[in-house]
């Protein structure tokens, strides 16, 4: 190894802790030397998207020449480096020696794997490490179980308007919410009718061709569209702060109405398209709520749509966040209702008779990225109805999103979607026939199956299946109060109907690759 300058310690920066405003960046510090690295342990413990590889890469990349474009000493490993050892800690013992470092620190990570593996490094006597905060979200790991701890359940409401009150959003006098009602979610499940127009697509264009080339031959398994040539995803911090602006003036208006609306024609809509961006930590949540704040108080903007983007972030998102932290590490094999059946084959080329999976999914492989409505009640819907294992499910989440990390994915997967984890999270499985997604998409017009028919060769499988799942989970699910409806319909329900409706789900089952 060439000779170096030595220094005191190194400081790790992971691919989702690309934060420029960082404490750690205020000064510059020649005994200090940054390390990031692109490791096969990282790009090989879920089989990724290609455009989540390529993205996070560039975006470190970027964020390393503004460190020391900014003075800071760095070290960078990329993936085809002669010296990579392709796991973080014997890329950080290998550092250590060749500066004479005698201690490393890191951000506290946000994935439980590389929690428990940093903090056992740290404890090693023969390079002694610190954990330091992110300086990211609202609260501290523990802060939502801490909330919850004399509650009955976690519910996510309850949580969200309580950091309204304590960071002062949206709030009046007497911590009353502005327009006088916590949300307006009745207001926000619009269908989309083709207008208002989808904003133009802002987003930078980049060539990472070179990138991806070396990454293919790095021996890096991937799978769904590089588009390295044309690459569309900010990268950057000031990407980022333009493509918040350009949400801010010209989709948020309409956020709120159509956030739940799906189209085969527009499959942004008028979603942030910012969620990698703040989950790699180029954009604070705080700033990100600042400038919609700011606007609004400006243009007075649809307090409906506001109010729901907000929710996303300070709600949901800081929400999931306390639950993974709370249910790890057994979170992930949480399989309340036992379900097996592994992924067919369509989930990874998206050929599949249904349309409303199949544009899902295609989408998906083609862009890295499908809103909320078409993770949880198209894809999630079906994965949850036909009774797929919710571990592979998860997985298959947490590779194929741009934005997936699995503090944010896994309880949007396995308690959200899959119900895996028996009501932790949702009060209800989100589950529906075909009725719902036609009422929120035109995916039902043109399809090989007839939304309409529960029973037959070309009756939507959404229909058989939804039926029979509350049927044959009864024990678990008869006595849900949110589920009154649905079982006093199952219990007027001729027997000859439901053996039929029986009959069809599991003919589904059976042929999950075919339909």
């Amino acid at each position: 190894m060439i000779t170096i300058k030595k220094a005191e310690q190194l400081r790790l920066v992971l691919g989702d802790q690309l934060n420029l405003q960082h404490s750690w960046f205020t000064q510059v510090d020649e005994t200090v030397v940054y390390v990031m690295m692109e490791v096969r342990q990282e790009t090989d413990y879920v089989l990724h998207h290609a455009q989540k590889i390529i993205a996070i890469f560039a975006a470190m990349r970027a964020f390393a020449h503004e460190l020391e474009q900014a003075g800071h000493r760095v070290h960078y490993l990329k993936i085809d480096d002669g010296q990579n050892r392709h796991a973080i800690p014997a890329n950080l013992h290998m550092l250590a020696q060749a500066y004479g470092a005698k201690k490393f620190a890191y951000q506290a990570p946000d994935e439980w794997r590389l929690d428990l593996q940093l903090s056992e490094m740290a404890s090693n006597p023969q390079l002694p490490g610190v954990m330091v905060d992110t300086e990211h979200f609202y609260t501290s790991r523990e802060e939502v179980a801490v909330f919850f701890s004399q509650r009955k359940q976690w519910l996510m409401e309850a949580f969200y308007r309580s950091m309204r009150v304590q960071h002062r959003i949206l709030v009046e006098e007497k911590n009353q919410p502005v327009g006088g009602a916590w949300n307006f979610d009745h207001d926000n499940r619009k269908s989309w009718p083709g207008l208002p127009w989808e904003p133009a697509d802002d987003r930078p264009r980049y060539d990472h061709s070179t990138l991806w080339a070396s990454i293919a031959r790095a021996g890096v398994k991937s799978f769904g569209e590089a588009h390295a040539e044309q690459f569309r995803w900010p990268l950057h911090r000031a990407d980022a702060l333009q493509q918040l602006q350009h949400f801010i003036q010209h989709a948020l208006p309409h956020f709120g109405e159509f956030q739940d609306a799906m189209s085969s024609n527009a499959w942004r809509l008028f979603h942030s398209m910012l969620s990698f961006a703040l989950n790699v930590k180029m954009l604070s949540p705080r700033e990100v709520i600042d400038a919609v704040l700011d606007v609004y108080r400006e243009r007075q903007l649809p307090l409906a749509s506001v109010e729901g983007f907000i929710r996303q972030i300070i709600g949901w998102r800081e929400y999931v966040r306390g639950v993974y932290w709370h249910r790890m590490p057994k979170y992930e094999e949480s399989n309340y209702f036992n379900h097996k059946h592994a992924l067919p084959e369509w989930f990874w080329n998206g050929e599949t008779k249904m349309r409303c999976v199949a544009t899902a999914i295609t989408q998906s492989l083609q862009q890295a990225h499908a809103h909320h409505i078409q993770r949880l009640m198209v894809i999630g819907n079906f994965a949850l109805l036909a009774g797929l294992d919710p571990k592979p499910v998860h997985q298959w989440y947490l590779g194929i999103y741009i934005d997936a990390f699995e503090w944010v994915e896994l309880p949007n997967t396995i308690g959200m979607s899959q119900f895996a984890d028996g009501g932790h999270l949702a009060t209800k499985p989100y589950v529906s026939s075909a009725a719902y997604i036609d009422r929120m998409s035109d995916y039902c017009k043109s399809c090989y199956y007839n939304k309409k028919l529960r029973v037959g060769e070309q009756a939507c499988p959404f229909n058989s299946l939804y039926w029979d799942f509350h049927h044959r989970h009864e024990r678990l699910l008869g006595k849900n109060p949110r589920l009154g409806i649905v079982y006093k319909q199952l219990r007027q329900m001729k027997e000859t109907d439901l053996n039929a409706l029986q009959e069809r789900a599991q003919y589904i089952q059976l042929h999950l690759h075919q339909i």
